[in-house]
């Protein structure tokens, strides 16, 4: 699909997988009405446990990003664009705090905090990314 699962960054791999579903339906990438994978489809591809995908699908489910279709597998509500445009925001905000949380106990000036925003910026952009 679209994922990549990186153990070392801090978040759980369930986490990962729920975060990077509700930013696909958040931008679009994802739209009402379509199907993820099967929990194995996910698991083979990203090589972690079914039991990890499972628990991220549960996640979704009960967050209303995505619902059952006997027999057929798990698409994505009508509702789940807003909900996840709003998540988007909330889950990177609270990452951003923490960093800033950190720079400031760090006694990093405010200079050298947004030379550091503009250079990483730069560096994603430079390899492609949006904005």
């Amino acid at each position: 699909m679209f994922f990549t699962i990186d153990p070392a960054n801090g978040i759980a791999i369930y986490d990962q997988i729920t975060r990077q579903i509700k930013f696909a339906v958040a931008s679009g990438v994802l739209e009402p009405g379509e199907f993820v994978p099967s929990v194995r489809e996910l698991a083979r591809e990203l090589a972690v446990n079914p039991n990890t995908v499972s628990r991220a699908y549960g996640k979704l489910q009960s967050d209303d990003v995505l619902s059952a279709v006997r027999g057929t597998g798990l698409q994505v509500t009508k509702k789940a664009p807003q909900r996840c445009r709003r998540d988007r925001i909330r889950l990177i905000r609270e990452r951003l705090q923490s960093v800033l949380k950190e720079a400031q106990d760090s006694q990093l000036a405010s200079g050298e905090l947004q030379e550091l925003v503009d250079a990483e910026m730069k560096r994603l952009n430079g390899k492609g990314a949006t904005r």
